[in-house]
């Protein structure tokens, strides 16, 4: 049953089951929810990058940092159109553009973001953008122009968030997530681990997300990527048994959801990834760049998923199966 009044208590029990009666656990709630076989490949480019404002002590696109990012406007709708159409032939079936802003303005830019929208949708790939802040006129836009997701991450739990970002609210980032939802795209949230959090903001977090009104239909996992130069370079590697422990529990407490494996998969091995999916993960970013920071190959990636008998989910599934299924 999905549930969305989960207790912390129950979060943290479920979190610190011993290992692998976890991974069990999570494995056999995933076969009931999930075709297990199918791997949902999302891509994910830059579209406008570096320059940003804020201080999130991740990120390497933070203005007041210095890193090896260059800053770079708006790509041209064209550029992202193609960029698109390879991702599309190499077995994508979801695109997401991302923008180094605070929050969307109504502006120029944005009138062209709507027309890459548009263009990305007529190749029949489910269209997910990241851009900060939206308004709820600016989601609706968003919608109508064709965006089935929109990403907006937590990153850790409230009790944490102050020591990680000071230029939003945790609020904030609620909010959007409610213009987002009321505008009637999907909901993309999750956040970040090795971060300086406890076990406790992990839970925290998954807490935040199980008990939204409706769980968000992904939720991306993602191992802190250290870049030099923000203030976060020398914190420690996430160890794989935390991001196994973390998947693990999205997926029992959220089984509808899309878990996505996200960045820091290049540090992983082929057994680390095969652990995260046999937990529960079924969605991952493919191709050479997280933005800004370093992926597997789409080559690597395919070579994994013929090693272990993985396939990659059709685009707009979920309506499809709503077209088929006799009400």
């Amino acid at each position: 049953m999905i549930r969305n009044n989960w207790t912390k208590d129950e979060i943290a029990a479920v979190y610190n089951k011993p290992l692998l009666e976890l991974i069990y656990e999570a494995a056999t709630v995933h076969r009931k929810y999930q075709d297990t076989a199918e791997v949902q490949v999302c891509t994910l480019l830059s579209i406008k990058t570096g320059g940003c404002s804020e201080d999130c002590a991740y990120c390497p696109q933070a203005a007041r940092y210095t890193t090896n990012v260059d800053v770079h406007a708006l790509m041209k709708t064209e550029e992202v159109l193609s960029y698109a159409a390879k991702a599309k032939a190499a077995g994508s079936t979801r695109f997401c553009m991302g923008a180094a802003w605070r929050e969307v303005r109504d502006n120029r830019d944005f009138d062209r973001v709507i027309e890459m929208v548009k263009g990305v949708n007529a190749m029949d790939m489910e269209v997910c953008c990241t851009m900060g802040m939206l308004t709820e006129a600016q989601a609706q836009r968003l919608y109508d122009a064709g965006v089935y997701a929109y990403n907006h991450n937590l990153d850790t739990s409230e009790e944490h968030y102050g020591e990680i970002i000071t230029t939003r609210t945790y609020d904030d980032r609620l909010k959007t997530l409610n213009h987002v939802r009321k505008a009637g795209i999907s909901v993309c949230s999750g956040g970040i681990i090795g971060l300086g959090e406890t076990h406790e903001d992990r839970i925290g977090m998954l807490y935040t997300l199980s008990t939204l009104p409706q769980h968000p239909e992904s939720v991306p996992v993602n191992a802190l990527v250290r870049v030099k130069g923000t203030p976060l370079e020398n914190n420690d590697k996430v160890d794989i048994w935390d991001m196994v422990r973390m998947i693990a529990t999205a997926r029992i407490i959220m089984p509808a959801t899309m878990v996505r494996l996200s960045a820091g998969r290049a540090e992983m091995s082929v057994a680390e990834q095969a652990l995260c999916f046999m937990a529960g993960a079924n969605s991952i970013f493919a191709g050479e760049k997280l933005l800004t920071t370093p992926n597997p190959s789409f080559n690597e990636d395919m070579a994994m998923f013929d090693l272990l008998g993985l396939k990659p989910r059709a685009a707009f599934k979920e309506e499809k199966k709503e077209v088929l299924t006799p009400h």
